[in-house]
């Protein structure tokens, strides 16, 4: 599995790097995606439907971030 860390990013930015770690990985792999706030919360995860990928889990953390893990179409 592969992780990122987004959450000083802002959106548009959060699914463009979120995008560009999934294009690197082979399909069927797993990506966690680390993000904080509202708007990454609801977007990064409805894209990644819209390119067809495969959203895994969502956790909400202690810490006020989400972790996100998608499988790479």
């Amino acid at each position: 599995m592969t992780d990122i860390d987004i959450t000083r990013e802002l959106c548009p930015m959060t699914y463009v790097r979120t995008r560009i770690a999934l294009d690197r990985l082979a399909p069927g792999e797993l990506l966690r995606v680390v993000l904080r706030g509202d708007e990454p919360r609801r977007n990064v995860p409805r894209s990644a439907i819209e390119q067809g990928h495969t959203i895994v889990s969502t956790e909400d953390a202690a810490d006020g971030t989400t972790i996100v893990v998608i499988r790479r179409h």
